[in-house]
């Protein structure tokens, strides 16, 4: 499928799901992935939603681990294979009328090779950990915080 009917399909099903989160304020389970090399981090901004930056995730599938959520992800949106994560916590918050509970990994990567999801990814770059851009997602800092010191 054409990357630009991607995009607008994302688009699309993000704002059905706003409109079901605000009506039935349901719980959801996720995973962040925090990808650092040394001080830098890598953030991702997404085709759909308000387009901040954003450390890659997403939705946990009903029965599926965690952990299994995270290989999957970034698989899907980076082209990822074979990194070992590791889980350094939970950040629970309510976005868009959503309670999430956030399953957060990391690892150490400084030169991935990676393959880029198009159409659900606008943009993916490295950022030092003192000099993130100003449009953050609502978890960024909270994940960042839970790997207190960057790198090895």
């Amino acid at each position: 499928m054409p990357v630009t009917l991607r995009r607008l399909g994302y688009r699309i099903a993000y704002r059905l799901l706003q409109v079901f989160w605000f009506a039935a304020r349901p719980r959801k389970q996720g995973v962040k992935c925090l990808l650092t090399c040394r001080d830098r981090v890598l953030l991702v901004r997404h085709t759909y939603g308000d387009r901040a930056w954003d450390i890659p995730g997403g939705a946990i599938k009903r029965r599926e681990a965690p952990a299994a959520a995270a290989h999957r992800e970034m698989s899907e949106e980076l082209g990822l294979d074979g990194v070992e994560w590791t889980e350094i916590g939970e950040v629970r918050g309510t976005v868009s009328h959503r309670r999430d509970t956030i399953h957060c990994f990391r690892a150490e990567l400084c030169q991935p090779s990676l393959t880029i999801d198009r159409g659900e990814l606008a943009a993916v770059d490295w950022f030092a950990r003192g000099e993130l851009p100003d449009k953050l997602g609502p978890y960024v800092g909270s994940v960042i915080a839970r790997a207190p010191t960057i790198g090895p």
